[in-house]
Order: C-alpha cells, then sequence, then structure tokens
C-alpha cells in the first residue's frame, strides 16, 4: 500500500513539473516567436547573442547585490546594447568586431565575477542552458506578465518598427523616427532575453529567439504569417523537446533546441517564399 502511494505522489509530481514546464515553454515561443523575426529581418543574430552573454554578467550582479536575476539581467543586457550603439558611432571598428567584443568580455567578466563568489553555490549547467523542469508558479507569473507587456508594445510599435526595418531612410522620410523604434526594440530584445535566462540558459536564448524564425520565414509569404508560424514552430519545438527530454532522459533546453533546428532542416525542402532584407 506504502509503495502505490509513493509511486502515485511521483507520477503526480512529475506530472506537475512537466505541465509548468510545456507552459512555460509555450509562453517563452510566443514572445520569441514575433521578437525574433525582427532579429532575422535585421541581421542581428549575433546581437541577440551577444545580449544573452551579457547576461551571465547581470546574474552575477544579481548574486553579488542580492537582488532579483530578471532586473540585474535585464540591466546589464540594456547596457551592452546601449555601449554597442555607442561605440557604433564613436569607434572606426566595424559592427561585428563590436560585437565580439562585447560578446566574449562580457560572458568573460561574468564567469570570473561568479567564480570569486565562493560562497554561492549555484548550478552553471542549469544557469548556461536552462532547466524547464525547474520552473516555478513565481516564474510564469514574470514570463507571461513580462510577455505581455513586450508583445504589447511591439504590437503598437509595429508599423513604425517594420518601417524601419525595410528601409530606414523611407521611414526617417516619412517621420517615423526609426531610431526611437530602434531603441526600443533593443529594450524589448533586452527585456526577453531577461525573461528567458532562467528557463533556457544563456547559451540557449538567441537560439529560440532565431531558429524558429529562420524556419518559418522559408515558409511564409507575408511577414504577419512569418510571425504566426514561428509562434507556431516554437511551440512545436518546445512540445517535441519535451517528449523526446522525458524519453530519452536528457537536458530539456537542448532537446528543444535541437528539436528546433531539426525543424529547420525540415523546411528546407520546401520552396522559399518571403525573403526580407534590410535595405
Amino acid at each position: 500500500m506504502m509503495a502505490i502511494t509513493t509511486t502515485s505522489t511521483s507520477i503526480a509530481m512529475l506530472d506537475d513539473f512537466l505541465t509548468r514546464a510545456a507552459v512555460a515553454g509555450i509562453g517563452l515561443a510566443a514572445i520569441a516567436g514575433p521578437l525574433g523575426c525582427f532579429v532575422v529581418w535585421r541581421r542581428l543574430s549575433y546581437f541577440g547573442d551577444t545580449l544573452a552573454h551579457a547576461a551571465l554578467l547581470g546574474v552575477a550582479l544579481s548574486l553579488l547585490l542580492n537582488i532579483g536575476v530578471v532586473p540585474a539581467v535585464f540591466a546589464v543586457a540594456l547596457l551592452a546594447a546601449l555601449l554597442l550603439l555607442f561605440l557604433q558611432n564613436k569607434s572606426s571598428l566595424a559592427s561585428d568586431a563590436i560585437l565580439g567584443l562585447l560578446s566574449h568580455g562580457a560572458l568573460a567578466i561574468g564567469l570570473l565575477a561568479i567564480s570569486f563568489m565562493t560562497w554561492v553555490r549555484f548550478d552553471m549547467m542549469g544557469l548556461l542552458f536552462g532547466d524547464l523542469l525547474a520552473v516555478t508558479r513565481g516564474d510564469l507569473a514574470v514570463l507571461y506578465g513580462g510577455g505581455a507587456a513586450v508583445l504589447l508594445l511591439l504590437w503598437w510599435f509595429w508599423k513604425p518598427l517594420f518601417a524601419a526595418t525595410v528601409n530606414r531612410d523611407i521611414a526617417a522620410a516619412e517621420g517615423m523616427q526609426p531610431e526611437k523604434a530602434e531603441l526600443l526594440f533593443i529594450i524589448l530584445l533586452a527585456a526577453v532575453v531577461a525573461i528567458a535566462i532562467k528557463i533556457v540558459g544563456v547559451l540557449l536564448v538567441t537560439a529560440m529567439l532565431i531558429i524558429p524564425a529562420a524556419a518559418s520565414r522559408r515558409l511564409s509569404s507575408t511577414p504577419q504569417q512569418m510571425v504566426i508560424l514561428s509562434i507556431g514552430m516554437g511551440i512545436a519545438s518546445v512540445v517535441a523537446g519535451l517528449w523526446g527530454s522525458l524519453q530519452w532522459n536528457t537536458p530539456s533546453g537542448p532537446s528543444i533546441i535541437a528539436a528546433a533546428a531539426l525543424l529547420f532542416l525540415a523546411g528546407l525542402v520546401l520552396p522559399r517564399n518571403l525573403s526580407i532584407s534590410r535595405s
């Protein structure tokens, strides 16, 4: 009787973990999909990677100052983005060189800072690759609350942001203030990185932004359709990744990204319908 009760309790706990993981993954896919489309259209994949690497420094800051991870990561990611804009205007270096400097510099400083905090114990693998099964109800509240704000702002500023993406000069001539739209985009991207870091980890945030959007690009005929398909691809990756993680006892974060990569490869056999490039 005791063994049956213990087994039932374990199954109930596993179901609870999987339910929260699925809800978190689906929420993240819904947030990352639309923003990831702009990352792909603007060819800013390496920029997203830079913000993700800077997030590790934000985690170190949160441990040092004993503050929340999300606000600390958001602050550091936003600072890195603003520093990039400043260096692009003041430095003679190319953008990719500046991105490499910021990305690897922030990652190295973050790792060094954490290594000096000998009094703190944490899961480095969980930090780098995330752990969906460890998501709490509080994490879900932050994810859905912050994600709703991000999507609302993205919807509100869709027209000027999309116009600046297609042709910045035309957007400026029509009085859409592309500089403000691009600043908003940077802020939203930093917010998504801060929200997603605990769920998919530092190294996989960028993949969640880019791969579903890249996979949906070949199947879409309009930008709006690409956004919808990107969300769908992200959700499908979450479901398939969690299923694979449960079946083969693999880490949930990498399993989800591997599933997204397989969807992208499967889409390569289909004709390409949408081509949006930044002028």
